[in-house]
């Protein structure tokens, strides 16, 4: 009895090493190709990554393209504010020119209608 199950575990024991053996062999040739297929879709992957980079790149250019517009919008309103503000000094100047002109035509009429009674 004891010999027989003795026999049985190292039959069974056996049949398993051949299996691993058989599936070892079978797996040599397809693992190359499993290698294969892994490195394809590592490459597969890195591509995808280099594309996604490049998209990331161009949305960053596009984005700095946009605020250097923007920053370059925002001088010229600026700027055109600068020059409204000036013209609005400017009409100030004008103003304040003709009344002091209008004043002092005022005060030279006053003086020689003064004058003229004299």
């Amino acid at each position: 009895m004891r010999g027989s199950e003795r026999a049985r575990d190292n039959e069974r024991e056996r049949q398993r090493v051949r299996q691993r053996e058989s599936a070892r062999k079978t797996t040599r040739g397809s693992e190359s190709a499993r290698d294969r297929r892994a490195c394809e879709r590592e490459r597969a992957r890195a591509r995808q990554r280099e594309h996604t980079r490049e998209r990331e790149s161009v949305r960053e250019r596009e984005r700095e393209s946009a605020r250097e517009t923007e920053r370059a919008r925002a001088r010229q309103r600026a700027s055109a504010g600068e020059t409204e503000r000036e013209r609005a000094r400017q009409r100030v100047r004008e103003r304040a020119r003709a009344r002091r002109r209008v004043e002092r035509e005022t005060r030279e009429r006053e003086s020689e209608s003064a004058q003229d009674r004299q």
